[in-house]
């Protein structure tokens, strides 16, 4: 009994991180590479930049930075935030 409450709480911890959005605004490049289809090079772009134009204002607006173009923003938009 006690190992399958364990593991019906690894599972919630899991899924509940799987539902957890990354923040494109705070995030650091190695947790924007959380994000499907983001690897090192377009993390740092997004660092780079974040740091250069600041915050982004809507999620549609990651779309500036170099290698990321709207059909990725659509593809991950479900994974990502800008915060509040």
């Amino acid at each position: 009994m006690k190992q399958f409450c364990l593991t019906i709480v690894l599972l919630l911890f899991l899924a509940t991180a799987a539902l957890a959005k990354v923040n494109i605004n705070t995030a650091t490049a190695e947790e924007l590479q959380a994000i499907n289809g983001i690897g090192q090079v377009r993390a740092e772009a997004i660092v780079k930049d974040r740091k250069q134009n600041g915050k982004f204002k809507s999620i549609d607006d990651l779309a500036r930075v170099k290698g990321i173009g709207e059909k990725t923003v659509k593809k991950i938009k479900d994974e990502i935030t800008i915060g509040k």
